[in-house]
């Protein structure tokens, strides 16, 4: 069974991935640095409002899933969400990097309000796109390429903010970092609108739930609990964003505070990342040969060792550390589209097993256990910081706190990605599996489509 889509609308799609990810890497590379050296929170401050945030909002994901399914327009369920959050989205993005001129208590209520909107309006738009994988095409291998175009774009936008964001910052501002962050923001979130528009316009949702089919949001929670793949890929899903996140934002204070030399961040990141592009360029190749779930397995594995190397490389060896680092990113980004592809496949077996569909309840399920994984991983980033000593005023760490960065970026992230792998194991899709789903899905679909 195949269900080729055209290249326009992969990229198109892909284009949507890279908008949300210009606030998302901000948020995973920069936004824990910015909160403690130029806004002016606490690390503690900065990691509690990442976690109570995180948590809370993550709640939404499922909501949000449920009404997306339920969405009734001309355009489909999930691309009209697309469309509705784009101006909003770039708006809030600018906001949330701003840094106003108010006192202590003012500005932490400000931090608070914009960081809850920018997470509100992230769930609002990025729920219905990450369910459109699912009903773009019927074909396994076909939401692997889709997934793979749309971790291309997203891992470009990583690139663009990793090597590209602090030296805008400081062109931006001319030594005043406030305007620096609030000018880049600016920037990339008026992109992004442009890009969510392009789009709505590219894309197509084929697959149509049974127009018989019947549910309740109590159906669709007892189908959810029901579906032990989505179980297992919500656990791993979790891990792999907490270790994410914790190595995401510790990277730019080891430079700044263990390796003393916040230049060559922008070098670290920038060669790991087009490793990253080369590996999710091949995820596609590679998993129709080993299948999704052993490709996955293998790429945490070697993304939890290689970060842990850099526990043991000299803070001044940067080949060594760029050279691990490069190492790292290409294992990680064979994984990139595979964790996308499966959420379409975790709603075939769903549907394959109740004779119900729920993509949007399904994809925003496991879209939660992303957001719970940010959170986490966050917050743990910011409270061992706290723990080892870190004092955001500092212009020098301790030797207590520098080892605690080292350790929080090395060992700590190393084993969230370990703990991933070893979860992997457990998840029961294999390839020949959902090749046979998907070919029975197909009929079926033929059957009720000849009802009605």
């Amino acid at each position: 069974m195949t269900q080729k889509l055209p290249i326009t609308e992969k990229v198109g799609y892909a284009l949507g991935d890279m908008a949300a990810n210009f606030v998302f890497q901000a948020m995973i590379a920069l936004q824990l640095d910015f909160y403690t050296h130029t806004f002016g929170l606490s690390a503690g401050e900065a990691g509690t409002l990442f976690l109570v945030v995180g948590l809370a909002v993550a709640c939404l994901n499922p909501v949000m899933g449920m009404i997306a399914d339920r969405t009734v327009s001309k355009w489909g369920k999930f691309r009209p969400w697309i469309l509705w959050t784009a101006l909003p989205f770039g708006i809030i993005g600018v906001l949330t990097f701003t840094t106003p001129d108010i006192g202590p208590t003012a500005k932490l209520i400000y931090a608070w309000v914009t960081y809850v909107l920018l997470r509100v309006i992230y769930v609002v738009n990025n729920v219905p796109y990450a369910s459109l994988t699912a009903v773009m095409t019927e074909d396994p291998d076909e939401r692997t390429s889709i997934s793979s175009y749309r971790q291309i774009a997203a891992n470009s936008a990583g690139f663009i903010i990793a090597s590209l964001a602090i030296p805008m910052v400081k062109y931006f501002g001319g030594g005043n970092d406030a305007l620096g962050y609030q000018l880049t923001m600016g920037l990339l979130s008026a992109v992004s609108v442009v890009f969510f528009i392009i789009t709505f316009l590219s894309t197509k949702e084929r697959i149509q739930p049974n127009p018989e089919q019947k549910s309740s949001l109590r159906q669709d929670m007892a189908d959810l609990f029901a579906n032990k793949p989505w179980a297992i890929l919500f656990l791993v899903t979790t891990f792999y964003f907490i270790a994410i996140l914790i190595r995401g934002n510790v990277m730019l204070p080891y430079f700044r505070f263990v390796a003393n030399n916040v230049d060559m961040f922008a070098w670290f990141n920038g060669f790991g990342l087009a490793a990253l592009l080369v590996g999710v360029a091949l995820s596609t190749a590679v998993s129709v040969r080993l299948g999704k779930r052993e490709l996955f397995i293998l790429s945490m594995v070697l993304s939890g060792l290689f970060s842990m190397v850099l526990y043991v490389l000299p803070a001044g060896n940067s080949t060594l550390i760029v050279g691990a680092e490069v190492v790292r990113q290409f294992s990680f980004g064979l994984s990139g589209p595979i964790l996308w592809a499966m959420m379409g496949d975790v709603a075939d077996y769903g549907e394959w097993k109740t004779g119900r569909r729920a993509s949007g309840t399904v994809t925003s399920a496991v879209v939660f256990a992303l957001w719970v994984g940010i959170a986490l991983g966050g917050a743990i980033a910011g409270w061992l910081f706290s723990y080892y000593g870190f004092v955001s005023e500092a212009a020098v760490q301790t030797p207590g706190a520098q080892g605690g960065i080292l350790l929080t970026g090395s060992i700590f992230a190393g084993l969230a990605f370990l703990v991933a792998a070893a979860l992997l194991f457990l998840y029961p899709l294999s390839r020949e599996k959902n090749k046979e789903i998907a070919a029975e899905l197909t009929e079926r679909r033929k059957s009720f489509a000849t009802k009605a």
